[in-house]
């Protein structure tokens, strides 16, 4: 009798199996497989918040299977995500399943590589229930926020909205930025430079200070001026020289968070694509033969912990000193501190085998996947390096009773710094500042004073990378939930991309500010962090779940009961969205109006002056065209460039219109290849869609048939619906398996080409 082991994703079957040989039988849930009824809250709050869990949709056949597997198997093995999420997938999978407790083991693999899955079958557990209700009571709060809040703005602002615990505080935080830049106030403020030479003739700048005993700020330009007139006459003296070296250390591996700070500053990458492209490295990708198959690339990517085991740090330790030499490796291996509070239970993000270079396995990655790959050995590798050593130069010049200073640093020692550069952004290309060799006592020549008046700058916009990093430092939100969120209230018109930057919505600010002035401690950024500490508390069993929910709700009710009260007839008016089109026929700003065929620009004087305007997205502004690394043109070599056309995007050559070649891109599914587990592409022949391997022509996996969210019972693969005979057949080598569908079968899933 075989075991059964179910991952979540399909695409880990392969990958597994052939870990574990053919004693196991490797299957997907394919995520959750119970969940809330969207249809009503779901929650008996009188019945101490009990959940009242439904069957997802769907997922009837599948559910089938897995008991039919279940039975016959000798162990189960559930192999979900090792974090909450993935904890409580076991436990559903268990319910519904109805898994008798002496044949079922809970087991985790924080990487998809053969030491790891072995080690993970050969010591399992049970079910964590304090993971598992620390989950639930997450989806209950969001669920009872979500239910009773929407009615709510709909009532009393627009119908079709939403709010959510952690969306509303994010979207708070941009506003509030938003707020903050409106009502700054500049302040002047002066800097005096001056440019002085040494007895070798050579040049330096130095600037003011104040008196040797206190830092003098300039204001004003009187200030500045009754400074010049004091200074004038008088000598500059270099009064003393300080040298030293000075360290800089390198940063910690990757968490969740500061991969994707660094993915959008680096790779441009927003939080929602880094955590795909990470989520395909961790479940793993082919890797050929001469790399021995298919490997999980990384450890798990939901993670806070910084730290790193021994086996990882001493293979990084031959690899820095095989390619750089002994004194690039500290005097001890390096360790980091994960702060207090984070959730420690998975290493940091590091490669499951430094081994596997970036470069060695470039051809089998794709270029998303190589660059984030490169990102997380590069940061890793770094990590465990040696220290950067700069030579500093600290000099005091005295002018009558004023002290400028003068500093400068040279690179010593490139320590870390010769694999990865951790600059702040704005400064990856600043040159060292150098100072020529100075001597106590002498005098320097003045060439120039240079005064400069500025003005204080407002605080910046949020960008994705900069919102992740405060909503980190406040203690809201988790690895898992981030990435999700800032997507989330883009998504629903709440926030918006200027650029780079995000930017409140009139409907985002009206959303907040009427649940900042009814519900205060919802949007509240130390109740919400506080919430996080509170889960975190159930998950390690110091307080329970329905302690938690009823110290939310009890005061979260009284407030909606009065919200409610007060808000009665008296709906919110939403400002009206400006354009920066102007009506040519009475002269009005025009606004942005919705009608059956999306938005559009509107006169504000309707029905005086019915003037419309079609409204250009920013999706279809002239853009400079974007040229695309490694894709180059067929006919002449030149670089491609992506475009957006009427069917969608598209490349062609950025020597058009000369050279008018043109390419499509490919349309992945998100399904496995029975043959070889790459994904595989939905294609076109005239208007029949068929499915064929994205490693064509290596792979020559081709089919008519469509797939579906079927497993096989003999190899795990997934099963393709053939219409003309009603059947669902597997398609995996050397696998038979047939078996008659039902009557007007329409599938579990119907892949929808989206273009990559």
């Amino acid at each position: 009798m075989s075991n059964l082991v179910i991952v979540e994703s399909p695409s880990k079957i392969s990958t597994i199996k052939g870990y574990l040989g053919s004693n196991y039988k490797v299957v997907a849930s394919v995520g959750h497989i119970r969940d809330l009824p969207k249809s009503s809250l779901g929650v008996d709050i009188e019945d101490h918040f009990t959940p009242h869990y439904i069957n997802i949709r769907g997922k009837g056949e599948l559910i089938k299977e897995l008991k039919k597997y279940a039975k016959n198997a000798g162990k189960v093995y559930l192999a979900t995500d090792p974090d909450r999420e993935g904890e409580a997938i076991s436990w559903h999978l268990a319910s519904v399943l109805e898994l008798p407790k002496e044949k079922t083991f809970r087991v985790t693999f924080n990487e998809i590589t053969k030491p790891a899955v072995t080690a993970g079958i050969k010591n399992p557990r049970s079910i964590d229930m304090n993971l598992v209700n620390s989950q639930q009571a997450r989806r209950i709060l969001d669920r009872i926020v979500g239910y009773k809040l929407s009615p709510f703005l709909w009532k009393n602002v627009k119908s079709g909205l939403s709010a959510g615990r952690v969306q509303t505080v994010a979207a708070k935080m941009v506003v509030d930025r938003e707020n903050q830049i409106r009502e700054f106030v500049p302040v002047e403020y002066w800097t005096l430079d001056a440019l002085l030479e040494n007895s070798d003739k050579v040049s330096f700048k130095s600037r003011f200070y104040g008196t040797e005993n206190d830092k003098v700020e300039i204001k004003t330009k009187e200030e500045a001026d009754k400074i010049l007139s004091e200074i004038e006459g008088n000598s500059f003296i270099v009064k003393s020289v300080v040298r030293s070296v000075k360290k800089k250390n390198p940063p910690p591996p990757f968490n969740t968070s500061s991969l994707q700070q660094d993915a959008s500053r680096k790779l441009r990458f927003s939080p929602t694509k880094t955590m795909k492209v990470a989520q395909e490295l961790y479940e793993g990708i082919a890797l050929g033969a001469e790399n021995g198959g298919t490997h999980g690339l990384i450890t798990y990517m939901r993670t806070d912990s910084l730290r790193v085991s021994a086996e990882a740090s001493a293979l990084a330790k031959d690899i820095i000193i095989g390619e750089y030499g002994k004194e690039y490796y500290p005097s001890t291996p390096r360790t980091y501190k994960t702060k207090a509070g984070a959730q420690d239970a998975h290493e940091a993000i590091r490669p499951a085998n430094s081994a596997l270079t970036p470069e060695k396995i470039k051809s089998h990655l794709s270029p998303d996947q190589y660059k984030l790959y490169k990102l997380i050995w590069e940061r890793f590798i770094a990590s465990q390096m040696a220290s950067a050593a700069f030579d500093t130069v600290s000099a005091d010049i005295a002018c009558g009773k004023y002290i400028f200073k003068s500093t400068g640093s040279t690179l010593k020692f490139k320590g870390y710094l010769a694999l990865y550069d951790d600059s702040a952004e704005g400064d990856e290309n600043k040159a060292d500042s150098k100072i020529p060799p100075l001597t106590e006592g002498s005098v320097l020549k003045l060439l120039k004073l240079l005064p400069e008046q500025h003005f204080t700058d407002p605080p910046p916009r949020f960008n994705e990378a900069t919102l992740i990093k405060f909503l980190e430092d406040k203690g809201i939100g988790r690895p898992s939930t981030i990435a999700p969120t800032i997507a989330l209230i883009i998504s629903r018109g709440y926030v918006k991309k200027d650029g780079k930057n995000l930017a409140p919505t009139p409907l985002g600010e009206a959303v907040v500010n009427i649940i900042a002035s009814n519900f205060r401690e919802i949007v509240d950024y130390k109740f919400t962090a506080q919430m996080e500490s509170d889960l975190d508390e159930i998950a390690s069993c110091k307080t329970t779940m329905e302690e938690t929910l009823d110290k939310f709700y009890s005061k979260f009710s009284v407030s909606l009961e009065k919200a409610n009260s007060g808000m009665k007839n008296n709906p919110l008016a939403l400002p009206p969205e400006e354009t920066d089109m102007i009506c040519e026929k009475c002269g009005s700003r025009m606004i942005v109006k919705s009608g059956r065929y999306g938005k559009f620009a509107a006169c504000p004087n309707y029905p005086t002056c019915k003037n419309t305007k079609p409204l250009k997205s920013e999706e279809n502004e002239e853009k400079a065209p974007e040229k695309v690394e490694g894709l180059i043109c067929e006919k002449c070599g030149a670089p491609l460039v992506k475009k957006v056309g009427k069917f969608g995007p598209f490349y062609s050559c950025s020597n058009y219109p000369q050279c008018k070649f043109t390419y499509k891109p490919k349309n992945k599914i998100g399904v496995p290849c029975p043959i070889c587990s790459s994904e595989l592409l939905c294609k076109t022949k005239g208007k029949t869609v068929f499915y064929s391997c994205e490693k064509f022509p290596e792979c020559t996996f081709s089919s008519w048939d469509r797939p579906t969210l079927h497993l096989c019972p003999k190899c795990g693969s997934m099963l393709f619906y053939k219409r003309s005979k009603n059947l669902l057949v597997c398609k995996s080598q050397g696998c038979d398996y047939t078996r008659e569908s039902e009557d007007n079968y329409s599938g579990d899933l119907t892949p929808t080409a989206t273009s990559k």
